[in-house]
């Protein structure tokens, strides 16, 4: 058993309340993320399934076993890969590894297999002291030490959160692959894309669960429709459009802005029509070089609807 239970966990710093009757199962072999911004309530989950952090209500198990009745058990079930680099910045990477297998009675040989596709991208490094590693080979450093003692289920705490894109790349399809040979994996991430690469997700804001599904259940109950629309004037457009009588919501996204309008205005009237309409009223407060395109929702579209829209 390699599954994961939290049942109407609760967990308060003081005034602030971390964690807000947090609900999950997590299948064995799944890999699930945990989606959502600092101060979600991410890393407080994840250090009470860790046997790190008591919560204040409620219980959880991983593998089977109570995070506090049986935390000695879990610790050696589990591998922990905190948010923050935590490996000894004065030792080598090599050095590094065979000290983490030592603490677990094992060795870098026995459990190489595992750790073989990540570790070959870091070994021209091994003599390197630790701290002078780039930010992706620190990463890698950190899930070989967490993997080298072959672990049931697998803890990541943003574990891309300041790596350049094609290290981030990278390091999901690792996670694909440690997920094949039948490691359960948490992951919690603050960056919406790297959601679907989930096999299931939990939005999270201010500690509580929003939402929980899988990647296409999510984007699929976002019931508006949604445009992306750009102008010559981008930061006017998006308080022009935040006016707009029949607007859901607007948010800024990359080169353009995501535009959430009700599916029964536009069908009321035509898309066309509708079309013409908002093109009318922008062009009336001066906007030119205008474009107008329907898309598909993503995770973070469907995040700040559950949030902002009214």
């Amino acid at each position: 058993m390699k599954d994961i239970v939290v049942q109407e966990v609760n967990k308060a710093y003081g005034e602030v309340q971390a964690l807000q009757d947090i609900s999950l199962h997590i299948d064995e072999g799944e890999l699930f993320g945990l989606i959502g911004p600092d101060g979600a309530g991410k890393t407080s989950l994840f250090r009470i399934l860790t046997t790190l952090l008591l919560a204040d209500s409620g219980t959880a198990s991983v593998c089977g076993l109570d995070v506090v009745r049986d935390y000695k058990e879990i610790r050696w079930r589990v591998g922990y890969m905190p948010g923050r680099f935590s490996l000894y910045q004065d030792l080598t990477v090599e050095e590094n590894l065979n000290f983490f297998a030592t603490v677990f009675n094992t060795t870098v040989r026995e459990n190489y297999d595992l750790i073989r596709d990540i570790y070959v991208q870091i070994e021209p490094f091994r003599k390197r002291k630790a701290g002078k590693l780039s930010g992706g080979m620190k990463q890698k450093l950190a899930l070989s030490c967490a993997l080298i003692h072959r672990p049931d289920v697998l803890f990541l705490d943003e574990p891309t959160t300041g790596v350049d894109p094609v290290s981030r790349v990278e390091f999901w399809d690792m996670l694909d692959r440690l997920k094949r040979q039948g490691i359960t994996i948490l992951v919690s991430t603050p960056y919406m894309d790297e959601a679907s690469r989930c096999d299931r997700i939990a939005l999270m804001r201010n500690g509580r669960c929003l939402s929980v599904d899988t990647p296409e259940g999510i984007r699929s109950t976002f019931d508006n429709y949604l445009y992306a629309i750009r102008s010559a004037s981008m930061y006017k457009l998006l308080l022009d459009l935040r006016t707009y009588l029949d607007a859901d919501s607007c948010f800024s996204f990359g080169d353009a802005h995501h535009f959430s309008i009700s599916r029964d205005v536009v069908d009321k009237e035509g898309e066309m029509s509708f079309r013409n309409r908002l093109r009318t009223f922008l062009e009336a407060q001066g906007h030119t070089e205008i474009g107008i395109e329907r898309i598909k929702p993503g995770i973070e579209d469907c995040f700040i609807d559950k949030i902002f829209a009214r």
